[in-house]
């Protein structure tokens, strides 16, 4: 064999051996949060505390991991990507569906939050970041929380149809950023195809559901349940909703009576949960027309 072809293994398997996968120091993380019909997808790296001064700097003037007055990536190892699947706002600021890099410049006081439409910096792109770039910049208040968050986290909670809160969370600080989306919008949008289409019974029992669960329409949502019991013939979860859009009406003794239906129903089929849930509401309800009476 020739030299040059033993000097091409070596060289290939000396290539192969150092290739070593390790473990990441700061860990890849992947969220993907439903609000209402929209999804945020959010990929970031979790650094570690580490018993280091993380924010701005120490009582020693000791320099922290992210200095104030700098570009932050938001998390380690490539800028942390935000994807939004439909608009959305952000503290009331419109942004368009797609992805974003999230990126933040902090001090002392307040942060800035930026929403970037180059997501191809590595990290947070130091001198080729662009401001012009930005799609959005908002401004939020840190907060000192007791709980302590060793590895940086972002997560989101009170989740409603139509909004959430993203928190991010790193030592004993926190930021909430309040997003929110159309859901009434597409829902209403979706309900005039649906009825404009040869409705089923299941169409007017999900519109009813929708309207009773939005605390909306809730007469029209009566209606349309009692067209899916008309239609589709009696089921435990068409009488379900029909209670309860009959108790938000303040119709308690016809609430109490579609509820016992749903319960028989339930029973037959073995929803054990439904009889539960049906019981609780009978009690509730017969307990407020008992004190109307007296």
């Amino acid at each position: 064999m020739k030299t040059s072809h033993l000097f091409l293994i070596f060289c290939v398997y000396a290539s192969s051996w150092g290739q070593l996968e390790h473990p990441k120091a700061s860990p890849f993380a992947r969220i993907v949060q439903h609000i209402g019909l929209s999804s945020i997808i959010i990929e970031y790296s979790r650094p570690a505390v580490k018993g280091r001064v993380i924010f701005g700097e120490g009582s020693a003037g000791i320099p922290g991991l992210v200095p104030y007055n700098r570009i932050w990536r938001v998390g380690a190892n490539e800028s942390t990507k935000i994807t939004f699947d439909t608009d959305v706002t952000v503290i009331g600021n419109p942004i368009s569906k797609g992805t974003y890099a999230l990126y933040a410049f902090l001090s002392k006081e307040e942060w800035q939050i930026v929403f970037h439409k180059n997501t191809t910096h590595w990290g947070d792109g130091r001198t080729a970041y662009d401001p012009s770039e930005d799609a959005l910049r908002v401004t939020v208040i840190p907060s000192k929380v007791l709980t302590f968050q060793e590895n940086f986290m972002i997560s989101f909670d009170e989740i409603t149809h139509d909004t959430a809160a993203m928190n991010w969370q790193w030592a004993h600080t926190k930021i909430t950023v309040p997003i929110a989306v159309d859901t009434k919008g597409v829902m209403d949008k979706q309900i005039q195809e649906r009825l404009e289409n040869a409705p089923t019974p299941q169409t007017y029992y999900e519109i009813a559901r929708y309207y009773q669960e939005q605390g909306i329409k809730t007469s029209q949502a009566l209606e349309y349940v009692n067209k899916a019991l008309a239609i589709g013939g009696e089921t435990y979860y068409f009488y379900r909703i029909k209670s309860l859009l009959q108790a938000e009406l303040e119709l308690y003794t016809a609430a109490v009576l579609s509820a016992a239906k749903s319960m028989e129903i339930a029973k037959t089929l073995g929803k054990d949960e439904f009889v539960r849930m049906n019981q609780r509401k009978i009690r509730v309800w017969e307990k407020i027309e008992k004190s109307k009476r007296e």
